[in-house]
């Protein structure tokens, strides 16, 4: 089964403002999901997709175009094209992660153990060669990655990459909204070289065990992932609290 990833952008729970649509979007270009130079599809298909009003989502796309993030080109083959910026910006995650509390981030990371664990064990079962070979090239990219930007989609698409593999459209989904939330706090902080490493390997370990079948193996290795990165989130989290936000 293949996807398509700009469909896999979850609905909004809600109708949803403009905001909620410019932070979602925001976040598919920062890890990648929409590539830069990507047309986006067309205004009423897309609005249909991610459950919103086209009225909203013309203001979402104009509050992108304001932060460079898209650009509208006009004539036969014009249309609103992604202009993804290699590095992040820190400050929306940095006063993001500082308004949460420990008891939601460990919310949060109880709801990305479960659908990333699950997606990881059926992957063992239903992965083909070639899904085999984009994880593990998704793993030598985080392994080599140095910089926020280049290591926040590396790891994202690992994980995007796994869920796919699992060939669980609703799982996907589910993926690509967690990493959206979680990956621009975990790689907010200059995290020490040992530790990049370690989630390099941490990666290797899920490859591996999705490559021999352990569909079991690869849901613990999975699950364990999101709890050290929950431990290195909240590290984060009580850094900036104690310095105010100048962390």
């Amino acid at each position: 089964m293949s996807f398509d990833l700009t469909s896999l952008i979850a609905p909004l729970a809600s109708a949803g403002r403009a905001e909620e649509v410019t932070l979602r979007l925001t976040e598919a270009i920062h890890l990648g999901i929409l590539g830069d130079g990507q047309q986006l599809p067309a205004e009423s298909e897309f609005a249909q997709q991610l459950g919103v009003s086209p009225m909203t989502l013309r203001e979402a796309i104009a509050n992108l175009r304001d932060q460079g993030l898209v650009e509208t080109r006009r004539g036969r083959s014009g249309g609103t094209f992604v202009r993804r910026a290699l590095e992040p910006p820190t400050a929306p995650d940095r006063r993001r992660l500082q308004g949460m509390t420990v008891s939601s981030l460990r919310d949060l990371a109880d709801e990305l153990a479960a659908v990333s664990g699950a997606a990881a064990r059926l992957a063992a079962d239903r992965c083909t060669p070639s899904d085999l070979r984009r994880i593990y090239s998704l793993v030598e990219q985080m392994a080599g990655a140095t910089t926020r930007g280049s290591r926040m989609k590396a790891d994202s698409r690992f994980h995007i990459e796994v869920a796919m593999s699992s060939q669980s459209e609703r799982l996907t989904r589910h993926e690509v909204r967690l990493q959206g939330e979680i990956a621009g706090l975990l790689w907010l902080g200059s995290l020490p070289e040992e530790e990049v490493g370690a989630m390099a390997r941490e990666h290797h370990e899920i490859a591996t065990a999705i490559a021999e079948e352990n569909g079991e193996r690869a849901r613990l290795m999975a699950e364990r992932h999101v709890r050290r990165n929950l431990r290195r989130i909240i590290a984060s989290h009580l850094a900036l609290v104690d310095t105010g936000g100048a962390a």
